[in-house]
């Protein structure tokens, strides 16, 4: 069982950055693909970016493109969501989630591991 953990959520103005973490308790992240989702509040729970596995690939929604960014640390013990020109529409719960040699995949199914979500809230 791979329990992970997000940190870094808050309060920013339009404009600011937050970068979001997801560590996996107890184990490092080799040979996972982790993904990164949100859920503002009435909608359904939506991608916004992936990394694979072995950290060549990585994919972003049109959305957050240009704006986000995903990476894993050295240690392989946290992958980060650097998020940048943050917009009121990226207000959301955002979630952190991994699947051991998955496939780089934007649906939520697809992913067996489920953080419990960190607050990223944008002021206009």
């Amino acid at each position: 069982q791979v329990q992970l953990v997000e940190s870094g959520g808050g309060l920013v103005q339009a404009g600011g950055s937050l970068r979001l973490s997801c560590a996996a308790s107890g184990r490092s992240f080799i040979g996972y693909t982790v993904g990164w989702f949100r859920q503002a509040p009435g909608k359904g729970r939506e991608f916004a970016a992936v990394i694979s596995a072995n950290d060549i690939t990585t994919y972003y929604a049109d959305s957050v493109k240009g704006r986000f960014t995903v990476s894993r640390d050295d240690a392989k013990t946290t992958v980060y969501l650097q998020m940048n020109s943050l917009k009121p529409e990226d207000t959301a719960v955002y979630y952190c989630a991994a699947v051991f040699l998955g496939r780089t995949s934007m649906r939520p199914e697809d992913y067996d591991y489920w953080g419990q979500g960190t607050q990223v809230t944008v002021s206009s």
